[in-house]
């Protein structure tokens, strides 16, 4: 026989005499078999006591670098992230009485109660009161309390805002500047020394990568954080909002980070804490589909503001329906991309006395081309002309008929009726 198996059973009937002569004692019972344990295995360690100390409590902390990296990045954005509260003087209405029957005679109004009326309706007393109607996001680009946010959170010219920092202090916010095209605006805060964000640099985004937005969750919830991915690129939507109409959004960045409402105007951050997109939209019948602003696009508006105190974009002057598939196999084009110039319900396909009047350009051309930039889904001919300043000349590839031509156009301020 093998000499361990007989040394096992050897063992085994140790084992069984110990627990025959150690019946009486629990404690040194236990002891033993702990020392039977070790003649087994081998083992040199003592005894393991009946109760085990307490272990220390220590703090959590981050495992691994991903997550020390949203840490940080949302402690270096936070204190720069604002509430915009909205408020507005509304109709103070009351509980007034009322007699469904008043227009009986009053003969007849005796046997309904009289003037002792037991019916109460709404009603309006003729007096106002200020109250909040709203909020949204923002975050501060100047020290000195300028502030961005999304034009939709400050399009009531007829309301009052008011901004909560992230210490805790309020002040009251006048609105600077309105973009025209785009779905941004600046407030202006009379404070100094504040914490400003960094902006990165939109251009560099890539599908996938780590996306944080920071908002005033429902306008109730301040910096709340929520994590996700870069989800698409060059998103176009047409986003609608009881305030302020519908407008037509180009050039979005999609996220999966949860963007509530409240949390409009707040930043979408990177993981080096560099705002990269200003939250402005959400899919209403979908779940964490949320778009926002590349910072790229805003920081034309922010350098107008600094530099003029409004916000002066450059003007081409024309209407046109973008270029895709369904457009191409419609209208029978020769192309697979562009800008068709073309009038709608709002007006001419080129407006009179526009740049793009004054060059040439006229309805039906294709424009294909800004400075050598196809113009196509994911370069829209609006967003590229904005790239430029007023007063610079850009230069149109265009199709008209069978013909491809440049045009020089020179860029103007875009008129505030447009």
């Amino acid at each position: 026989m093998n000499k361990k198996i007989i040394a096992i059973i050897i063992t085994a009937g140790l084992i069984g005499g110990f627990f025959g002569s150690l019946a009486a004692s629990d404690l040194a019972r236990a002891s033993v078999l702990d020392n039977i344990w070790n003649f087994i295995t081998g083992s040199n360690a003592t005894s393991t006591p009946l109760t085990a100390p307490a272990k220390a409590v220590t703090p959590y902390a981050p495992t691994i670098d991903y997550e020390q990296a949203i840490i940080s990045a949302v402690e270096k954005a936070s204190p720069s992230v604002v509430s915009v509260v909205i408020s507005k003087d509304l109709p103070v209405i009351e509980q007034c009485p009322y007699s469904p029957w008043s227009n009986l005679p009053p003969e007849f109004q005796q046997f309904f109660g009289g003037d002792n009326p037991q019916f109460t309706q709404p009603c309006d007393t003729g007096k106002t009161q200020r109250q909040e109607v709203g909020g949204g996001s923002g975050f501060i680009i100047s020290s000195d309390g300028m502030i961005l946010t999304n034009k939709h959170v400050v399009s009531d010219t007829s309301a009052d805002y008011t901004v909560l920092t992230n210490d805790g202090k309020k002040y009251d916010a006048k609105v600077l500047a309105r973009d025209p095209a785009q779905d941004l605006a600046v407030l202006k805060i009379d404070a100094n020394d504040l914490p400003v964000v960094s902006l990165g640099d939109s251009d560099s985004i890539k599908l996938g990568q780590t996306a944080i937005a920071i908002g005033n969750a429902l306008g109730e919830f301040r910096n709340t954080v929520s994590v996700g991915a870069i989800s698409g690129l060059y998103r176009s939507i047409t986003a609608s909002g009881g305030s302020f109409g519908s407008e037509s959004l180009q050039n979005l960045i999609q996220t999966d980070a949860a963007i509530n409402p409240g949390n409009s105007g707040g930043p979408l951050l990177n993981l080096k804490g560099e705002v990269v997109g200003i939250d402005t939209a959400v899919a209403s019948d979908a779940q964490n589909i949320g778009f926002a602003i590349p910072i790229n696009q805003a920081k034309r508006d922010i350098q107008s503001v600094k530099a003029t105190g409004s916000i002066k974009i450059p003007y081409l002057g024309v209407r046109y329906i973008a270029v895709t598939s369904d457009v191409v196999k419609s209208q029978k084009l020769s192309v697979d991309h562009g800008a068709l110039v073309r009038g709608s319900q709002d007006g001419p396909a080129v407006i009179k006395g526009s740049p793009a009047d004054k060059a040439g350009v006229q309805a039906e051309d294709i424009i294909l081309e800004v400075n050598g930039v196809k113009v196509d889904e994911n370069n829209a001919l609006t967003n590229l002309v904005q790239r430029y300043n007023i007063g610079d000349t850009i230069t149109l590839k265009i199709q008209r008929g069978d013909k491809t031509l440049d045009i020089p156009v020179t860029l103007t301020e875009r008129p505030a009726n447009q």
